[in-house]
């Protein structure tokens, strides 16, 4: 019985790892939860606004007190070559000692109407906004 236990092991062992490789849907560079292959044109964010504030609420450290905030609304541009919603922002935030920061610029990217990452090439990806101001940053809480 337990010479069978090992054999069942083994087999385990050996089918496992392609189980879990079937079960990524065949995506290439790992699990895949849209369908969206980067060509195609990706639908507007609809609700941008409220995603980067709960975003930004985790990301700033210190998130009272931001000043100068502005953003640009979201347009399409290639980021990492797919076609992806883009929207930047700038603003001032204090650390946590209450000292303010040097401004920043941050742009994130849309995948299926939802904030995805931060991009980091802002100038690529922020060359040419038009940036109006972003009152609801500026009133946030921890």
């Amino acid at each position: 019985m337990d010479r069978h236990l090992r054999n069942l092991a083994k087999i385990a062992a050996i089918l496992l790892p392609l189980w879990l490789a079937a079960c990524g849907g065949g995506s290439v560079g790992g699990i895949s939860f849209t369908d969206d292959q980067g060509t195609a044109e990706q639908p507007f964010p609809t609700n941008y606004k409220g995603d980067l504030l709960a975003f930004l609420r985790s990301y700033i450290n210190n998130p009272v007190g931001i000043r100068d905030a502005s953003m640009a609304l979201p347009v399409q541009r290639t980021v990492g070559g797919r076609l992806r919603y883009v929207s930047c922002v700038r603003y001032t935030a204090k650390d946590n000692d209450g000292n303010y920061l040097a401004p920043q610029e941050r742009a994130v990217s849309y995948v299926d109407k939802r904030l995805d990452r931060v991009v980091e090439d802002t100038a690529a990806a922020c060359a040419g906004a038009t940036y109006v101001p972003f009152p609801e940053l500026q009133t946030l809480t921890r």
